[in-house]
């Protein structure tokens, strides 16, 4: 998710002292700093690279579109101001609501931690420990179950009549809050009309789509999830891809072509904690140290996060501006 034109290479950050870097990983750098037969940094080439960082740790890396993402913490405390927003809705109607307080799984981390298998198995310690097992001392969301609600108290909520027919023509919401204003759901309750979608609708809008030009909460992750399939194509990548490969090869692994197959192509999914597992998963961290997957590979995500902020500059600073009123919401709610 970047328009580079204008950007200047860092230079590369290698050990000051320390063993030597195998040659694998000075070859890959070298082709990090090479331009690219498109120009480099023009808009449509691939961009020009800032630090490469030696085989960093994952929970050290820094993306440009971290800045407009929710930690777990901040996750959740949305969702309690989204299940407060809620209890008021249906308290306008006279029913009570027990509000389900949202939590993270145990263990969950903070933003420091949300890179950590951006790339695969990438933490040696890790690897050691729970091999592929990307759960491993975590526990499930603790989630009560929510109280029974009575048909009316339904209706509320969810904005539909039971029962309805399948195929038939479903009620009508509204995208914002503001908009909802003129949806008439057609549905009264004590005498008043339940918003489109019901509470749950009206809670969700009232966080997240206050006004018509309230920006998709899922629009910064949409900009890095395309940042990460066009580095997918990057030739850097490509190159460090191969590398690592030919690393995993001799090791015994053959046939693999990116760290997204490795457990189904070994066939770990069954235990991807287990022995095999860690054994397997040892050898790819280890490769991908050897050969610096993730710090050419992060360099490169980060050039086409960062050409991606500049492209939607103006819908991020909306998007922030708007993140912050949520957060001034949450103080004045919870």
């Amino acid at each position: 998710m970047n328009r580079s034109s204008g950007i200047r290479p860092r230079p590369l950050r290698r050990p000051v002292r320390g063993p030597a870097l195998p040659a694998a990983v000075l070859l890959a750098l070298v082709l990090v700093g090479c331009s690219d037969p498109e120009g480099g940094g023009a808009a449509h080439g691939e961009p020009e690279l800032g630090e490469v960082a030696v085989a960093p740790a994952t929970a050290s890396l820094s993306l440009p579109l971290d800045a407009y993402t929710d930690t777990d913490a901040e996750t959740v405390r949305m969702g309690q101001v989204q299940q407060r927003l809620l209890s008021r809705c249906m308290a306008r109607y006279g029913f009570p609501y027990e509000e389900v307080r949202p939590t993270g799984p145990a263990g969950a981390q903070g933003r420091e931690g949300r890179h950590r298998v951006l790339f695969g198995a990438a933490d040696p310690e890790f690897a050691a420990a729970h091999g592929y097992d990307v759960n491993a001392g975590k526990g499930p969301p603790v989630r009560p179950p929510a109280a029974p609600l009575s048909e009316s108290a339904a209706l509320v909520m969810h904005g539909e009549r039971p029962g309805g027919q399948q195929g038939a023509a479903q009620p009508p919401d509204a995208p914002t809050e503001e908009e909802a204003a003129q949806v008439d759901s057609g549905i009264d309750v004590g005498g008043q009309k339940v918003p489109a979608g019901g509470c749950v609708r009206e809670a969700y809008r009232k966080l997240y789509a206050p006004t018509k030009d309230s920006v998709d909460l899922l629009f910064p992750f949409g900009l890095a999830s395309e940042a990460h399939e066009r580095s997918k194509g990057d030739s850097r990548v490509a190159e460090v891809l191969k590398s690592w490969s030919a690393c995993m090869e001799k090791s015994g692994y053959t046939g693999l072509k990116d760290p997204y197959e490795v457990v189904q192509k070994l066939g770990l999914e069954a235990d991807p904690g287990g022995p095999k597992a860690v054994t397997a998963a040892k050898a790819d961290v280890a490769c991908k140290r050897e050969v610096n997957l993730v710090g050419i590979w992060a360099a490169v995500e980060a050039a086409y996060q960062k050409r991606l902020v500049e492209e939607q500059a103006e819908t991020l600073a909306l998007y922030k501006k708007q993140r912050e009123a949520r957060y001034k919401l949450a103080a004045g709610l919870l």
